[in-house]
C-alpha cells in the first residue's frame, strides 16, 4: 500500500520545487522516489488550473459518490430480497382471508 504523506509535507516539497531545487535531489534527501514528487507536482498543477485533469476535490467527490452508490445498491438488494421473502411467506394461492359470509 502506498505511503501517505501529510498535506503540509507535500506543500513544503512543492515549495522546494518552485524555488528551483531539482526533483531528484529533493527525492533523494527525503528518501522517496522522484516519481512521487513528479506526481505531486502534476496534481498541484491540475489543482491550480494550469493543466487539464481531475482536481483533488473532484476526485474526492467522485470517490464519495461511488461509495454512496455502493451503499444504496446494497440497501436496494436487501430490500428486494426482503420483499421476495415476504412474498414467499404469503398464501401461495394469492388469497388472503376469505370474505365468506356465514
Amino acid at each position: 500500500m502506498p505511503r501517505r504523506y501529510p498535506v503540509e509535507f507535500r506543500r513544503k516539497v512543492l515549495d522546494l520545487i518552485e524555488a528551483g531545487k531539482p526533483v531528484a535531489e529533493i527525492a533523494a534527501q527525503l528518501g522517496m522516489t522522484a516519481q512521487t514528487v513528479y506526481n505531486w507536482r502534476n496534481q498541484d498543477q491540475i489543482d491550480r488550473g494550469l493543466r487539464g485533469g481531475i482536481s483533488t476535490n473532484e476526485s474526492a467527490e467522485l470517490a464519495a459518490a461511488r461509495k454512496r452508490i455502493r451503499e444504496l445498491e446494497t440497501e436496494l438488494a436487501v430490500t428486494k430480497r426482503s420483499n421476495e421473502l415476504l412474498k414467499a411467506q404469503s398464501d401461495p394461492k394469492g388469497g388472503g382471508r376469505s370474505s365468506r359470509k356465514s
